[in-house]
C-alpha cells in the first residue's frame, strides 16, 4: 500500500473517532436522571459583563448520584448563576445558600424518559451522517490520487479499507446509543 493511501486511511480513522468523540460528549449533555456536572456545560453566566462558561467561574460536583453543587469562586455572583440556570429552562430548581448552589435533579418521567431517547438517537444518527461524510469525501481524494498516479488497485483497496471503517464506526455509534439508551430508561 502506497504512503497516500496510508495516511488517507489514518486520516479516516482520526476523522471517525472524532465524531465518537463528539458524540459521546453530546450524550453527556443528555439527563438519564443521573446528576453529572456536564449538564451544566450550555451555561454562559453574565460575568461582569462577559458571558462567560459556568466551569470557568465556579466549581461543579456531583456528591451523589442526584445532586449537583455548584461552588463559585466569587460569592458575589451567585444569585446571577442561580437565575441564569432557572432561565436555561434545563428544569433544575437551584437552591442558594449563600456559599453554593444546591440543584436537585429530578427523576424524569416515563414520557420525559422517551423524549430524551428520541433525542439521543438524534446525535447518534448525525454521528452516522458525519462519519458517512467522512466516507465520501474521503473517497474523493483517493479518486484523485488515482488521476495522479495511484494503481487501481491500491485505489480499490483503500476504498475498501474506508468502508471496513465506514461499518466499523457506526456499529460503534449503535454500541454507544445502545449504552445510553438504557442509561435512560433506567429508574
Amino acid at each position: 500500500m502506497s504512503e497516500q493511501a496510508k495516511q488517507c486511511i489514518d486520516q479516516t480513522k482520526n476523522q471517525m473517532q472524532a465524531a465518537i468523540t463528539h458524540l459521546e460528549k453530546e450524550l453527556m449533555k443528555v439527563r438519564a436522571g443521573k446528576a453529572s456536572p456536564q449538564m451544566l456545560d450550555s451555561i454562559l453566566v453574565d460575568y461582569y459583563g462577559t458571558m462567560t462558561p459556568l466551569n470557568q467561574i465556579a466549581n461543579i460536583s456531583t456528591p451523589d448520584a442526584k445532586t449537583i453543587v455548584v461552588q463559585p469562586w466569587d460569592k458575589s455572583v451567585l444569585p446571577v448563576i442561580e437565575k441564569t440556570i432557572l432561565n436555561a429552562n434545563l428544569g433544575f430548581n437551584p437552591k442558594n445558600d449563600g456559599m453554593v448552589l444546591r440543584i436537585t435533579v429530578p427523576t424524569p418521567t416515563e414520557e420525559r424518559r422517551k423524549e430524551l431517547v428520541k433525542k439521543a438517537k438524534t446525535e447518534a444518527e448525525n454521528a452516522k451522517v458525519t462519519v458517512r461524510n467522512i466516507r465520501r469525501d474521503m473517497n474523493e481524494v483517493v479518486k484523485k490520487l488515482q488521476k495522479s498516479g495511484l494503481p487501481e488497485d491500491v485505489a480499490k483497496n483503500t476504498e475498501n479499507e474506508i468502508q471496513n471503517l465506514t461499518n466499523n464506526y457506526t456499529a460503534k455509534i449503535e454500541q454507544v446509543l445502545s449504552i445510553k439508551e438504557k442509561d435512560i430508561m433506567t429508574v
